[in-house]
């Protein structure tokens, strides 16, 4: 789809970096989010344009479930994260397909952080951004676990 940020980067898959393509299978992506403030903040995205979650189809829906329990886990044994939330909303601009953020909540995050909070984290400044360095090397780790 033209204009569509996750459907742009699926056609570049193979070009991407681990950040983008932590792990894959056929229906779905894990990418780590841009912009945000937050190492390890990650997005599960449905590998064909969807705009609803009614869209899915059953083998995506069957796997979305196992994906957000795996990242949860993979998330608490490399960050070492109290807990993970797991929020859809889809209503950006240019980000309308279907993506699940799956983040993980550190037992230091202060309280007005905290729930529908966190999503301060994501539009954070240039400078308190995860770097692409820091996000290529959570990858790999995310990756190993989840391969493991």
């Amino acid at each position: 789809m033209d204009g569509c940020y996750s459907c742009g980067n699926e056609r570049r898959l193979d070009v991407l970096p681990v950040r983008e393509r932590i792990a894959t299978d056929e229906h779905w992506r894990v990418a780590h989010a841009f912009a945000t403030a937050l190492p390890g903040w990650l997005v599960l995205v449905p590998r064909r344009h969807v705009t609803t979650i009614a869209e899915l189809s059953d083998a995506e829906a069957a796997g979305l479930g196992t994906w957000q329990v795996r990242l949860s886990r993979a998330l608490h044994a490399v960050t070492g994260c109290q807990k993970t939330y797991v929020v859809q909303f889809a209503e950006a601009e240019g980000f309308g397909h279907v993506h699940f953020h799956v983040v993980p909540r550190m037992a230091d995050l202060p309280a007005y952080q905290r729930g529908p909070g966190v999503f301060e984290l994501l539009s954070a400044d240039e400078g308190e951004r995860v770097g692409a360095e820091r996000m290529d090397e959570l990858a790999d780790e995310l990756a190993r676990h989840l391969s493991g």
